[in-house]
């Protein structure tokens, strides 16, 4: 079977992937972005590969079980995803190279791809970046689609250019970026600035995608919307750490 998809993006804030198989082929999905499928396909569930293939999807943040659809009639046939919250999806082709993503931020792919889990390289980006130690991994011969919050918006940094970006904000970037992070320089700045203590750092060369509203700070302004209190949301991962790094 080929590990690429044919598939269509629908709608614009709340955008959701439309793939169409032909006969025999597959595509995997995180379970619960199912919306809908024509007759033919069959869905089964499993762990993508044995018992340790499922741990580490869940330590990675994802769900322990993997939902394949497979299309069994003999004519092409659709598939629908769509995330839980709003935002916009990237298509990303991973011929190229593995992508490194937030935890919670894979959709679906080519039935070819590996999900695992991406370790920060330093231990400081890990223990400090407020959105968790721990990484996802995308790498295969095929399509991957990626779900940030807000709107999406992709940097082509060249060899040794950088940008530093709110952790929460930095969804994913390919494996030939740099990724460190950073304190916020200046004591006010720290204090009184309302943006965490620490800010993400990522090297070229590769593409980052950055989004500009993260789950965590859309999460927060529902519940003050409410009546909760602001600290009660925390950032995935981050604990009371996560607090005061997050600056949301």
């Amino acid at each position: 079977m080929a590990d690429q998809v044919d598939y269509s993006l629908v709608g614009d804030d709340f955008q959701a992937v439309e793939i169409t198989l032909d006969s025999r082929e597959s595509v995997r999905a995180e379970p619960g972005a199912f919306m809908w499928m024509d007759d033919g396909i069959e869905m089964t569930t499993d762990t993508g590969g044995g018992l340790m293939a499922g741990l580490k999807r869940k330590i990675s943040g994802e769900s322990f079980f993997i939902t394949t659809f497979t299309n069994r009639s003999s004519a092409r046939a659709r598939v629908s995803f769509a995330a839980s919250y709003p935002g916009k999806i990237i298509a990303a082709d991973l011929s190229h190279q593995a992508i490194l993503c937030q935890r919670n931020a894979y959709l679906c792919s080519a039935k070819g791809i590996e999900i695992s889990l991406a370790f920060t390289r330093r231990l400081g980006a890990g223990l400090l970046g407020g959105e968790g130690f721990i990484l996802q991994r995308l790498q295969g011969d095929g399509l991957a689609f990626i779900h940030a919050g807000g709107h999406i918006v992709e940097h082509e940094l060249q060899a040794g250019q950088s940008l530093r970006i709110d952790t929460g904000c930095l969804v994913a970037f390919e494996a030939s970026v740099d990724y460190d992070i950073q304190r916020i320089k200046g004591v006010k700045s720290m204090i009184f600035g309302g943006e965490g203590l620490f800010y993400a750092v990522v090297r070229g060369p590769g593409k980052v995608w950055v989004q500009t509203t993260p789950l965590s700070r859309f999460a927060a302004r529902i519940l003050m919307a409410g009546g909760g209190k602001k600290g009660e949301v925390r950032r995935g991962g981050g604990g009371l750490l996560g607090d005061l790094i997050s600056g949301d």
